[in-house]
């Protein structure tokens, strides 16, 4: 298993592309923290991943991903227990699709805090501690509107770019220190809110994509599972898309 007793911490883990990670990181023989918005949302998903694989080895943690002093405490408490964190995974973020000229300063920060900041803060908190063993990898989950932006929602493309000039500085920054740093960029993936769209919503999306088929969480899994592994061991400083060659 290409993951044998590596730490890794995921956040957003509690469902969807988040979920997906998380139980794939585990089959590779990884211990996973995961980090969820709520106490009981953490322990929904861990409960639910035990009760397929009492033996899997993983807890949730809670911390605001938004507050550095919140997550610092989380992630030291990490560190203490397992003695390393090998692998953080960037997944939480959220998503929304006003129109500008409906946009309010704290529809913007919202977004901005938890895509942007809490990119940054996760990746602090972590990288102090791989800089300190000398090996790492942090991965970012970016999105295809990062590369092309979208019609609405002005805030998420925007984190979205962020979040992809942070991976490229911090790959050179981190990469004589023996951190690589990577970002995957899904497409139209099936996650709960695209699995709620109608029929005539869904195939005109498919229908723009080559390999005429929407994303499987499984499918970023599977990237993100590779730029962990040694298998990927000079790889650094990539956004790698995974959306089926799928264009807005």
């Amino acid at each position: 298993m290409d993951l044998q007793n590596k730490v890794a911490i995921i956040t957003g883990g509690s469902r969807g592309i988040g979920l997906a990670v998380v139980e794939a990181f585990l089959a590779e023989g990884a211990a996973v923290v995961l980090c969820a918005s709520r106490k009981e949302t953490a322990e929904q998903a861990v409960n639910g991943i035990k009760e397929k694989n009492p033996d899997a080895k993983v807890e949730g943690i809670w911390p605001n991903l938004a507050d550095y002093s919140d997550v610092k405490t989380a992630f030291d408490a990490v560190q203490e227990k397992y003695g390393r964190i090998d692998i953080l995974v960037n997944n939480a973020g959220v998503s929304e699709s006003t129109p500008f000229a409906n946009y309010t300063e704290e529809v913007f920060d919202k977004v901005m805090d938890l895509n942007v900041k809490g990119v940054y803060n996760c990746s602090k908190a972590a990288s102090d501690w791989m800089v300190k063993q000398a090996e790492g990898v942090i991965l970012n989950v970016s999105s295809m509107v990062g590369r092309y932006g979208q019609p609405a929602g002005i805030a998420y493309p925007t984190s979205k770019f962020a979040v992809n000039g942070f991976t490229l500085s911090l790959a050179r920054e981190l990469a004589p220190k023996g951190v690589r740093v990577n970002a995957v960029a899904p497409g139209i993936t099936e996650t709960d809110m695209v699995k709620a769209l109608p029929k005539q919503v869904i195939e005109p999306m498919i229908n723009t994509i080559p390999l005429r088929r929407i994303g499987k969480p499984e499918d970023i899994a599977n990237a993100l599972v590779f730029l962990a592994s040694e298998k990927a061991s000079y790889i650094t400083g990539v956004v790698l898309s995974v959306d089926g060659l799928a264009r807005t």
